[in-house]
């Protein structure tokens, strides 16, 4: 196992979350060699990140640190000191970093006889199966996600005057006082607006068109996320749409017969795509090379999650193997330009010999 080096905040690093599992806001460095792991951080965390089991807790007085502030030296050029005054602390030579090691770093570590070579790969994998605290993480931002939707279908039953913004801000105080967050928006949009990906919805919703639903709420205390969608329809909804709602429910049980440990997340992708074509719609997998596909089912059948709304592994044309451990969110959906569409989408967890899921809700167009 080569050496590890991480440096960044385990708000924005997944990488740095995944090892040391509680919030910290300011950057510090992460070290791995020969089985021992250390984390040489400010004053200010060093009580919470000391009760980690296994971590072992350097502050940055040891490295100088109150000698760099008298030479007055900026916060950058400190920084950079201290990271490679951590390196020669844990002896390392060489080592890994993810993706996101910040280039400046790399310059002067390798300037000062260090190498590191970005290695993303390897940090994608270690944080594919999931510890127990991020599952239940992931549960917990799961039965938020679902509060929110009982949120919308509540609003949506009173059949009055209503508008994207309305239900958006309806889920945020559901998300609010379930104490998640929200890293963006709440995506609720309806119409033709639906055919659009991560469209956030606006303007007023009428009867008888597509409410497409999008929550991926994050649990503070883990940093997971959780991830759901549902399709509703105010009214009578359109022959179009129970069509094509039928058929992204039957894909589903495709995909949750499918989906188990060893194979490629492609072959879910695959089995869905091909339900899709038999009954006359698009697909990635059918469409001619360089087309841009903007009707039928134009995106792929879902990814992992976890401590990124979409991570590793893929289940798409290009999809990595599954393996025991896996959450997985599975997403169909059949869309027409100038329509709308339909996606529901549940959260799975890789089992031994198949899936169980993660999300318990219905599935029914009407609210």
């Amino acid at each position: 196992m080569p050496d590890v080096i991480i440096f960044g905040d385990t708000v924005r690093s997944p990488e740095l979350r995944h090892e040391v599992p509680v919030s910290v806001p300011d950057p510090f460095v992460y070290v791995e060699r020969n089985g021992s792991r250390t984390a040489f951080v400010g004053s200010l965390e060093l009580p919470r990140l000391r009760v980690i089991e296994g971590l072992e807790t350097v502050p940055l007085e040891e490295l100088g640190l109150d000698e760099l502030v008298e030479q007055g030296l900026t916060w950058h050029a400190m920084t950079t000191e201290l990271v490679l005054r951590a390196c020669r602390a844990a002896r390392v030579e060489s080592a890994v970093t993810p993706r996101d090691f910040p280039l400046e770093l790399a310059d002067y570590l390798r300037a000062h006889e260090i190498e590191v070579e970005a290695r993303g790969e390897l940090f994608d994998e270690r944080r594919r199966v999931k510890t127990p605290a991020e599952l239940e993480g992931i549960r917990r931002a799961q039965r938020a996600a679902e509060r929110g939707m009982d949120a919308v279908r509540a609003r949506l039953r009173e059949r009055g005057p209503l508008t994207c913004e309305e239900l958006q801000t309806e889920v945020m105080r559901v998300f609010s006082n379930d104490g998640v967050l929200i890293d963006d928006v709440v995506l609720v949009s309806a119409g033709a607006q639906t055919t659009v990906g991560h469209e956030p919805g606006h303007g007023p919703i009428g009867e008888g068109e597509p409410v497409v639903v999008d929550l991926f709420p994050r649990d503070p205390a883990s940093g997971c996320y959780a991830d759901m969608t549902r399709t509703f329809c105010v009214g009578e909804p359109p022959e179009e749409l129970v069509r094509y709602h039928a058929l992204v429910r039957e894909a589903f049980d495709l995909a949750y017969a499918t989906i188990r440990p060893g194979i490629p997340g492609s072959e879910p992708h695959r089995v869905v795509c091909e339900l899709f074509e038999e009954h006359g719609y698009k697909t990635q997998l059918s469409k001619m090379p360089g087309e841009v596909l903007e009707d039928g089912f134009f995106h792929s059948l879902g990814h992992g999650v976890g401590l990124e709304v979409h991570e590793l592994p893929s289940l798409g044309r290009v999809g990595e193997e599954i393996v025991v451990g896996d959450v997985l969110a599975v997403e169909p959906g059949l869309y027409r330009t100038g329509f709308g569409g339909c996606r529901l989408e549940d959260l799975v967890r890789v089992t031994d010999d198949g899936c169980e899921a993660l999300t318990d809700y219905p599935y029914e167009l009407s609210p």
